[in-house]
């Protein structure tokens, strides 16, 4: 099972008064009842093996990550934000008197303080199509990175970048926003201790807002990534149309995009993020539902049509089911 790949490693210079991170209360489209008691943690997949968390540690845990291509992956899980400030105002978001609003609170809704699982899933999906022997697979068709420029949006630990980075990608930007927690020392740590130091390939971190197109890493990249990775990015639907234009700008003429979304906020809210990539100029080129939890008896994944409805779905069921799509521009 693709969790089962995860355990986690001793803390590392714990910190007792470290302030805890509560569980993604997301409101699920679908399920309006469901419970952030219904998302499960880091260990729940030996305990449970039957379960598909939809996140994965602890804010600052490190975990490791057992790769049948590239061995074991020390993946530091980004801490959660704190103020430093004991004003409660002020830690729950609200206006200074100047008018702003504390980024602690913004980046503690941007929930980059978890490994999610359909990080996992590219991760897994590249390192199949870097086997050797690989050639002329769907794998190989779907996920093949050797040589090609990679962006990750919404990157949180950036376990795809890495993994891309580790699969001869030519050049590899992971980005989050500019108030995320993740480009404090995860992203770095990542990079340091699973890329740099085995000097095969490399990641650069930058800071992106979706939609914000004049700073000076869009004006520096227009059109330069030929694969863009977003997974588990598509929560807010406020940021669909943003998030569409953020792709529709880096990517280059021939590109492709790589949607992965567990369904733990509903499936219409991922339906609708479709709905606005169609009308900012992208297709659909492949897309299907992928079963997190068993697979064949050859080991080959379990698969379903997508649907953005799907009659008697419950809360269960659906989070052990994950979309996985290629967009590419309309035309090309």
């Amino acid at each position: 099972m693709l969790h089962s790949r995860l355990r986690p490693l001793p803390r590392r210079n714990a910190v007792p008064s470290a302030p805890s991170a509560p569980t993604p209360e997301f409101e699920n489209e679908d399920l309006a009842d469901e419970s952030p008691e219904d998302l499960f943690g880091t260990f729940l997949p030996h305990l449970f093996p039957d379960d598909a968390p939809s996140f994965h540690g602890d804010p600052g845990q490190h975990l490791l990550y057992s790769s049948p291509r590239y061995g074991d992956l020390d993946i530091m899980v980004p801490s959660y934000p704190s103020s430093g400030k004991r004003n409660d105002e002020i830690a729950a978001g609200q206006e200074n008197p100047d008018g702003s609003v504390n980024q602690v609170d913004a980046g503690r809704k941007l929930f980059a303080h978890f490994l999610w699982s359909a990080a996992m899933v590219v991760a897994e999906g590249i390192e199949m199509a870097d086997e050797p022997g690989s050639e002329g697979t769907e794998a190989r068709e779907i996920w093949a990175v050797e040589g090609e420029s990679v962006l990750e949006l919404g990157a949180g630990a950036a376990l795809p970048s890495v993994v891309c980075a580790l699969a001869k990608a030519s050049n590899v930007a992971a980005t989050d926003h500019p108030s995320s927690p993740a480009l404090t020392g995860a992203i770095t740590h990542n990079i340091e201790h699973n890329v740099a130091r085995t000097k095969q390939g490399s990641v650069s971190m930058h800071p992106h807002e979706w939609g914000v197109l004049d700073d000076s890493f869009s004006m520096q990249n227009k059109g330069a990534f030929t694969r863009i990775v977003a997974a588990d990015c598509f929560w807010m639907r406020s940021q669909h149309e943003n998030l569409a234009r953020t792709m529709q700008w880096f990517l280059s003429p021939g590109g492709k995009v790589w949607v992965v979304a567990g369904f733990h906020t509903g499936r219409a809210i991922v339906a609708g993020f479709f709905e606005t990539v169609l009308e900012n100029g992208f297709v659909v080129e492949r897309i299907f539902e992928r079963d997190l939890v068993e697979r064949l008896d050859d080991g080959g994944e379990i698969r379903r049509d997508w649907v953005p409805f799907r009659e008697g779905e419950g809360v269960e069921n659906q989070k052990r089911w994950c979309v996985v799509a290629v967009l590419k521009r309309k035309g090309e």
